[in-house]
């Protein structure tokens, strides 16, 4: 099983991104992240971050970007910054709700994400779906997600986020079956905690079967990069994901 680099959805930290973020990567770098995925450039352009990013040894491990952003004239301009900045995964992380409100809704936007998978692959990039909990809520009992990626051409990443999963009921195993459902497709996955009885907790104090997640990642999965995201803080956010990662290196 190959080893899988670890890196943190900035939105976890987005406060001190804000107010310092030369500081703050600085801080995410000697943790231990080896990778960074953006949700928002804090008005830096691409040149600037991916300097701050080299100067620190961090790697781009994709970004969350709108589905507007992907789609007319947006496109190139999306493509051009993400070029620049060193990006390839295009990651949509919701959908607006015109998009994900019945059944031909998710087929439809599955196709719209097909059409611009073949217009960013010449760039060596690939756009990507991530869920929150609406997608494994059933739509006549089907659920959305199934809907989605029975769609979505095998190139279109899966990325599973294993706590907004459990939010939208789903138990540990079910999450892990994802993976062995959908082999090769969960080419980045974020990895956050879900616990029925702490709202608050970090990877590793609630009810998700960390170790079998990571077997079907790196065995079936495809997986290229574990990204650590926390939404909830029992501490200061930086504190939060710093044991986030405390934690995940104990579980790999």
């Amino acid at each position: 099983m190959k080893k899988i680099p670890i890196a943190l959805q900035l939105y976890s930290i987005r406060e001190d991104c804000a107010r310092d973020l030369e500081g703050t990567l600085e801080a995410v770098a000697k943790m231990g992240y080896e990778g960074v995925e953006f949700a928002g450039y804090y008005d830096r352009s691409a040149e600037d971050l991916r300097k701050i990013l080299e100067d620190l040894g961090l790697k781009v491990a994709g970004s969350h970007l709108r589905i507007d952003t992907l789609l007319g004239d947006e496109l190139k301009k999306t493509v051009e910054f993400n070029r620049i900045l060193g990006n390839k995964y295009l990651i949509v992380p919701s959908l607006p709700r015109e998009m994900r409100g019945s059944k031909d809704a998710w087929i439809k936007a599955a196709r719209l994400m097909n059409e611009i998978s073949e217009k960013v692959k010449p760039e060596g990039m690939q756009v990507g779906y991530h869920n929150h909990a609406v997608e494994f809520t059933p739509i006549n009992g089907e659920l959305p997600w199934d809907i989605f990626f029975e769609e979505a051409k095998p190139d279109v990443i899966m990325q599973l986020d294993t706590g907004n999963a459990m939010s939208g009921n789903l138990t540990a195993d079910e999450v892990v079956n994802i993976i062995r459902k959908y082999p090769g497709r969960a080419i980045t996955v974020h990895l956050k905690e879900f616990s029925a009885t702490n709202k608050k907790a970090v990877i590793g104090e609630g009810d998700m079967k960390w170790e079998e997640f990571f077997k079907a990642c790196e065995t079936v999965g495809g997986t290229e990069w574990y990204i650590v995201e926390q939404e909830s803080y029992a501490y200061p956010p930086l504190e939060c994901v710093k044991k986030c990662l405390e934690n995940l290196k104990r579980l790999l």
